[in-house]
C-alpha cells in the first residue's frame, strides 16, 4: 500500500454522517457496511473522490466495511481496461487512511445459499480485511473486487419471482415505443398492451429471452408498478433488456442484462450493505430501490439509499461522457493525462492522495448543488505539500551566466535547505561554479520600476551562495543576449565577513556543469471558463496554454529522483516525476501546481 501517514483527521460533521451515527448509537445494525459501485465505463475523476472519501470515510469512522463494486449490467460500454483503472485508483486514493475498510471478495466467488429469519436466502461474504490487507501488499491474485456481474444468476431468480407475484412481465414494446408509451412528467403514461400477460406466459417468454430466442430490442422484461406516477422512474420501468453481446466478466453465457436500477439495490442486499449512498441525481430513482427490495419479500434487513450533493468544480468537467470526448477528439493524450480530472491524471501530475481527501473533506456534503471555486483544490495541494515537499533548484528557461572571478573548474561550496518547514531542517551540499544558469526572467537590459532583480550594474543574491554584480553582456550577431558576465562577491556567502549585506532581490540558479537536463510539463487549466459544462461546444472553451513544454536545467541530486517524490523547485512551484514518460535516460518532471494562484484577479 502506501507510506502516507495514517493519523487520523478529525471526523466531518454532515447530515449522513449524522444518520449513520444515530443508527450505531440504537444498534440497528451488526456493522456499518457502505459500497463505492461505479460503473466500468470510464476512468475515475475528481467528482468520484468525494463519493470514495465519504464512504470509505465512514466505514472507517465506525470500524466497518466498503466494499469497491463494479455495477457492470452494461456490456456494451463497459470495458477491463477500466475495471483495473478504478480499482488502482481507489487502492491509491484510500491508502495509509482507510485502505483497512477496503471491501474485496474471493477471486470468483459468489453469493452463497444460506437462511436468513428462517428462509433461503443468498449472502456474499467479504475477504478477511487483514488477509485482504497481506494479498494485496504481495500482489497475490486470491481476492477482487465485488461485481454484480457475479450475481447474474440471483438477479434472474429474483426477476422470476417477480414475474410470480404478478408484479413483472415480459413486454413487446420497441424501445421508441415504450419511451413513447411512459408519456411525460405532465402528462400520464400508457399501459403496455402486454402488460396483462398471465404468469405463465410471461415465465415462458422471460425463460426464452435467456435462452437467446429473440432478437436485441424486441422484448424486455419491465416491473409492474403505475404507468400515471408522477414519479417517471415508477412509469413501469425496464428490468431486463435482450443484448446479444459477450460481457468483459461474465463472459458469452448472457444475452440479456439487468439494468441498473434493477442489479444495484439487489447488489447491494447481497453484500449486506447497510448504507446506500449516492449522489442527488438518484432521488427520484430511491423509490424504485426500495419497491422492489420490498416487492420481493427479503429476509434480511434491507439497505436503504441516502443521497448527497455531488462535486461541481470550476474550470473543470466531472462528466464521463465529455471526459471521453476530450480523449477521443485528441485534445489529451489519454484518460491520464495530467490535465485531466481523472484520478488517473491527477496522481499522474502529483497531486498527493492526501491533498485530494484533503480538499473534498473540507468541501463538505450538503443536499444543495454548488460549484466549488478551483482555488480551493489548488490551495489544498499547496498546503499538503507546502510542509512535505523538498526543496530544489532548477532554472526552466536557462540563460547562462559567468562569474568572471571564478577560475575554470573552480568549484565554492554552499549549502542548501532541503525544506525550511521541518522542525530540524536538514541541508545538502551544493556547489557554485564559474558558470551557471539562471532564468531568462530574472533579467532585464531595461528593468520596469521597482525591477528587483539581476539588471545591468545591479546586484542580486545567488540563493544558497552569495552576491553578484552584473558587469557586461555578450550578445550574438541579432542582438540577443547570449551571457551575462558577473562579478561574485564570495566574502557575502553564509558565514563569511560580509554575509549580512543586504540587496533587495534573491535569485534561483544551477551550475552550468553540475545540472541535468529535464523534460519539463508546465501544467494549467483545461478549460479558460469556470463552467464549461455550460457551454454549447465545450471544446472551444479549452485552454490553449494548458501545457507548456521546455527543457530545463535541474540540480543533479533530482537525478536519483522517484515518481512517488514530491519537489518545490524554488521559486517555481511543485513538481514530480513523470511516471508514464519519465527514463533514466530522459527525465520528465510534471508541474503539480505553481507556488500561487496565476487565475486571482
Amino acid at each position: 500500500m502506501s507510506d502516507e501517514s495514517t493519523a487520523p483527521a478529525s471526523a466531518p460533521s454532515d447530515f449522513i454522517r449524522d444518520i449513520v451515527a444515530g443508527h450505531v448509537a440504537e444498534q440497528r445494525y451488526a456493522k456499518i457496511v457502505t459500497r463505492f459501485p461505479p460503473e466500468p465505463n470510464g476512468y475515475l475523476h475528481i467528482g468520484h473522490a468525494k463519493s470514495i472519501c465519504l464512504n470509505f470515510g465512514i466505514a472507517r469512522e465506525h470500524k466497518g466495511q466498503c466494499n469497491l463494486r463494479f455495477d457492470d449490467t452494461n456490456p456494451v460500454k463497459e470495458d477491463v481496461e477500466y475495471v483495473e483503472s478504478i480499482t488502482t485508483d481507489v487502492q491509491w486514493l484510500i491508502a495509509g487512511w482507510a485502505d483497512p475498510c477496503l471491501g474485496f471478495k474471493p477471486k470468483g466467488a459468489h453469493p452463497a445459499k444460506i437462511t436468513s429469519n428462517g428462509a433461503p436466502d443468498y449472502y456474499l461474504a467479504p475477504v478477511d480485511p487483514s488477509t485482504l490487507s497481506a494479498q494485496l501488499s504481495t500482489g497475490a491474485a486470491s481476492a477482487e473486487p465485488f461485481f454484480a456481474s457475479d450475481y447474474f444468476d440471483q438477479l434472474y431468480d429474483y426477476a422470476v419471482e417477480l414475474i410470480k407475484r404478478g408484479k413483472a412481465y415480459v413486454c413487446d414494446l420497441s424501445p421508441e415505443d415504450t419511451e413513447k408509451y411512459r408519456g411525460s412528467p405532465d402528462t400520464p403514461g400508457k399501459d403496455s398492451p402486454f402488460r396483462n400477460r398471465s404468469v405463465a406466459e410471461n415465465l415462458d417468454l422471460f425463460t426464452r429471452m435467456k435462452g437467446g430466442e429473440f432478437p436485441d430490442g424486441a422484448r424486455s422484461l419491465r416491473s409492474k408498478i403505475d404507468m400515471a406516477s408522477p414519479n417517471m422512474w415508477l412509469r413501469d420501468p425496464l428490468l431486463y433488456r435482450i443484448r446479444h453481446v459477450a460481457h468483459h466478466h461474465a463472459g458469452d453465457q448472457w444475452c440479456i442484462y439487468p439494468l441498473y436500477d434493477y442489479a444495484h439495490c439487489l447488489s447491494d442486499y447481497l453484500e449486506g450493505i447497510t448504507h446506500s449512498i449516492c449522489t442527488l441525481e438518484f432521488v427520484d430513482h430511491r423509490p424504485l430501490y426500495d419497491w422492489i427490495l420490498e416487492s420481493l419479500g427479503l429476509p434480511r434487513t434491507l439497505p436503504h439509499q441516502y443521497e448527497f450533493a455531488k462535486l461541481n468544480l470550476a474550470y473543470t468537467l466531472v462528466s464521463k461522457r465529455k471526459l471521453l470526448t476530450l480523449v477521443t477528439e485528441k485534445v489529451v493524450t489519454g484518460w491520464d493525462d495530467p490535465r485531466m480530472p481523472t484520478l488517473s491524471g491527477l496522481r499522474r501530475r502529483g497531486i498527493p492522495a492526501s491533498a485530494l481527501r484533503s480538499f473534498v473533506t473540507g468541501v463538505g456534503v450538503t443536499k444543495f448543488d454548488s460549484l466549488t471555486e478551483a482555488a480551493v483544490f489548488e490551495n489544498a495541494v499547496r498546503g499538503e505539500l507546502n510542509p512535505s515537499a523538498a526543496r530544489r533548484l532548477a532554472v526552466l528557461k536557462p540563460l547562462k551566466l559567468v562569474l568572471t572571478n571564478l577560475a575554470a573548474g573552480e568549484t565554492v561550496a554552499c549549502t542548501a535547505t532541503n525544506n525550511p518547514q521541518d522542525e530540524t531542517p536538514t541541508t545538502r551540499p551544493i556547489a557554485l561554479t564559474r558558470e551557471v544558469f539562471i532564468e531568462t526572467d530574472d533579467f532585464a537590459e531595461v528593468p520596469p520600476p521597482k525591477y528587483f532583480r539581476l539588471k545591468p550594474g545591479g546586484e542580486v543574491r545567488l540563493k544558497y551562495a552569495c552576491i553578484i554584480k552584473c558587469d557586461e553582456l555578450v550578445k550574438d550577431a541579432a542582438g540577443a543576449i547570449t551571457e551575462i558576465r558577473c562579478t561574485a562577491q564570495l566574502d557575502t556567502r553564509s558565514g563569511q565577513p560580509n554575509a549580512d549585506k543586504k540587496v533587495k532581490g534573491t535569485i534561483h540558479w544551477v551550475s552550468a556543469t553540475q545540472c541535468i537536463d529535464a523534460e519539463v510539463r508546465l501544467y494549467d487549466r483545461l478549460f479558460t471558463v469556470a463552467e464549461p459544462a455550460a457551454e454549447a461546444d465545450f471544446l472551444k472553451v479549452v485552454n490553449p496554454k494548458s501545457l507548456e513544454v521546455v527543457t530545463a536545467k535541474l540540480e543533479a541530486s533530482l537525478a536519483g529522483a522517484r515518481p512517488e517524490d514530491r519537489f518545490q523547485f524554488e521559486r517555481l512551484g511543485y513538481f514530480s516525476l513523470d511516471a508514464k514518460d519519465s527514463t533514466p535516460a530522459k527525465l520528465v518532471f510534471n508541474r503539480a501546481i505553481s507556488l500561487k494562484d496565476n487565475w486571482a484577479k
